[in-house]
């Protein structure tokens, strides 16, 4: 069944995550399903453009915003695409089918303000060394929270004072940190080992069992710490990444230097970050030009 086959590939050559097959799984499956019922069709591999564009009539029409349906073609055209190279269909459905146009929305991050006013249990317990070393690694590397989960103590290196990061795809990545930092992590290793001393893993954060951290559990501590500061709706380790980026670039950092940072392979990934930059340029001209409110 082609549909299996595609899962495969993208799992086992491309390599992508097992979240992100999922999802490409569901969101295939609903398309398959749609075919079935509507058009009584259970060949995906023979479904036209005309079905495909009803297709997303019928999403629209039950009401999922633009982003939701681009996705949803996103799946369709990496599936047929997977299709045409194994010369199972000859043109694609999704030929001439365009993307719906959504409003490009600026990164959210935290102001640099509220990043100060951030504040950690001093009582040197593990808990509190451990949730310090967490929240500062997301906001002064720019990780991911998969990439901070993934982290083994000999992915730090104090000799040249840099931390390699498994992104994305499996790819590495090498981001530089501070003698500051390195300092903190040798503490909270030192903690850590005392508290679990005969731990059975090898990564470098740790639970408050001392067992490898789930999503949920980096999501609670971050959530935790951002709401004590921010008015900020969203308070995930992503926008953490977002706020790393922002900062940066509004000290001055290059746009380039904070891609390799990222692990973003495409410049354009990085780009929306310049945007927030933008907006805070003119917040500041309104507030201080003397016809900037006129």
């Amino acid at each position: 069944m082609m549909l299996e086959r595609f899962l495969r590939y993208i799992q086992t050559e491309k390599r992508y995550s097992n979240l992100t097959v999922s999802a490409y799984k569901r969101d295939l499956e609903q398309f398959g399903q749609y075919l079935i019922n509507i058009y009584e069709l259970d060949d995906m591999t023979k479904a036209t453009t005309q079905m495909v564009r009803s297709y997303v009539v019928s999403l629209k029409e039950k009401g999922e915003e633009n982003r939701s349906v681009n996705r949803k073609m996103s799946a369709l055209r990496s599936f047929y695409k997977f299709c045409l190279r194994e010369k199972v269909i000859s043109v694609s459905p999704l030929q001439g089918v365009k993307s719906l146009k959504q409003p490009k929305e600026l990164a959210k991050f935290v102001p640099e303000q509220d990043i100060e006013k951030v504040r950690f249990e001093e009582d040197g317990s593990f808990k509190a060394v451990r949730d310090e070393m967490l929240f500062e690694l997301l906001y002064q590397t720019g990780m991911r929270q998969a990439e901070l989960r993934g982290l083994k103590d000999d992915d730090v290196s104090k000799s040249a004072m840099q931390l390699k990061v498994l992104g994305k795809r499996s790819k590495e990545r090498i981001i530089p940190i501070s003698a500051e930092m390195l300092k903190m992590i040798e503490g909270y290793k030192i903690v850590r080992d005392e508290q679990f001393p005969e731990r059975d893993n090898v990564m470098l954060l740790v639970d408050d069992r001392g067992k490898a951290m789930s999503p949920t559990f980096v999501y609670r501590v971050v959530h935790r710490i951002l709401e004590g500061v921010t008015t900020l709706e969203q308070k995930s380790p992503h926008v953490l990444r977002h706020t790393f980026a922002t900062h940066m670039l509004n000290e001055g950092a290059d746009i380039r230097a904070i891609q390799k940072i990222l692990g973003h392979s495409s410049l354009n990934s990085t780009q929306i970050y310049t945007h927030n930059t933008i907006e805070q340029l003119k917040e500041i001209y309104q507030s201080a030009h003397p016809l900037g409110d006129e």
